[in-house]
């Protein structure tokens, strides 16, 4: 893979520079250099050999993960144990922590896209005249990678939805090449555990030309797809999820990995600590709601499940129910304390679990 220098947004490594050549100088004083390479065997064994400036910082990340060789066994206890919760607790667990991923990652990138905004976007396409709709398609997009659908790893162009303009630039690389390099040089580390890999491919995003649109989240969202890419239950190891310290760039790549396994035995704990706070309230919730009738009651509790802020028309269009019987529940529900109204209006009001 060669790295495009107008695209090199990363300090981590120095773009290559040109040999000059020496005019004057000819072939026998340059008795230093070794001999052309057709005059030496090639004992090589077949297939495709990382360039050696790859290669070096292939070997970079390897001495990294073994200098952090128990702190990563640690953050993987930690990853394996919210896989294991993930797969045997409900399928709208998966869906919450992705919408609480997603938000935060957009804070991380800039956009500040709130989980209210966010959960209004995706339920029902709605966004108010002050939102920025490319903001929540970028959003909505990393929901959806966090659910589920095939890995980057796979096709990262498909991945990604991004696809090379049919009037491109001649002298512009196309984004296929790109994405080829950047897959390429994530091939040829398949010794590296899948934590280490992401924090690999998240920090040599830019390097690869890939982040020249400034788009951090996806680099993000890739990289939490392939650090879970092992498990049964969690399709994403939360990487934003209460602060987002391990997306932070800047030092070699041990800094660089210190603070990655930091940041997700940080998000693990957090999101693992929020899944414990919804379950509890699952059951008192169905312990105190025995006594209604009718469908809607068991439908609210799975949708306050699944949604971190919910409002009417919402539960109404998600539930199949009436917005009559929505909302004289969601009355009942807060009157004993089981739901929180949020917004503090009378108009578009949205409500949250109280724990």
């Amino acid at each position: 893979m060669k790295p495009q220098t107008s695209v090199l947004h990363d300090d981590l490594y120095e773009p290559l520079t040109a040999v000059e050549e020496v005019d004057g100088t000819s072939e026998d004083d340059l008795w230093f250099l070794p001999g052309p390479i057709d005059d030496e065997p090639d004992d090589s064994p077949p297939g495709p050999r990382a360039e050696p400036r790859e290669a070096a910082i292939l070997d970079d990340w390897r001495k990294a993960e073994a200098a952090h060789a128990a702190r990563l066994a640690r953050v993987a206890g930690r990853l394996g144990a919210l896989d294991d919760r993930l797969r045997r607790g409900p399928e709208g667990w998966r869906h919450r922590l992705a919408l609480i991923e997603a938000a935060d990652l957009s804070w991380f990138a800039g956009d500040r896209i709130g989980p209210d905004r966010l959960a209004l976007w995706i339920s029902m396409r709605l966004s108010g005249a002050q939102d920025d709709t490319a903001a929540l398609a970028r959003v909505g997009w990393a929901v959806r990678r966090l659910t589920g659908g095939p890995g980057p790893e796979i096709d990262l162009s498909a991945f990604l939805d991004r696809r090379d303009p049919e009037n491109l630039d001649d002298e512009a690389e196309p984004f296929a090449d790109r994405a080829g390099g950047w897959l390429d040089l994530m091939a040829q580390a398949p010794d590296l555990h899948p934590i280490t890999r992401a924090c690999m491919g998240f920090h040599l995003w830019s390097l690869a030309g890939l982040g020249q649109h400034g788009d951090r989240i996806e680099a993000a969202v890739t990289a939490a797809r392939i650090a879970a890419s092992e498990g049964k239950g969690a399709v994403f190891a939360p990487l934003a999820m209460g602060g987002g310290v391990g997306l932070r760039a800047g030092g070699p790549p041990a800094d660089r990995l210190a603070r990655w396994l930091d940041g997700m035995a940080s998000t693990c704990l957090t999101a693992m600590r929020h899944l414990d706070d919804i379950e509890a309230w699952s059951a008192r919730a169905e312990a105190e709601m025995t006594s209604l009738s009718g469908k809607t009651p068991r439908a609210l509790r799975v949708t306050l499940t699944e949604w971190p802020l919910v409002s009417a028309p919402m539960a109404e269009a998600l539930t199949g129910t009436s917005r009559a019987a929505v909302q004289r529940n969601f009355a009942w529900m807060e009157a004993r304390g089981l739901v929180r109204e949020m917004t503090g209006q009378g108009r578009y009001r949205m409500w949250r679990v109280a724990n």
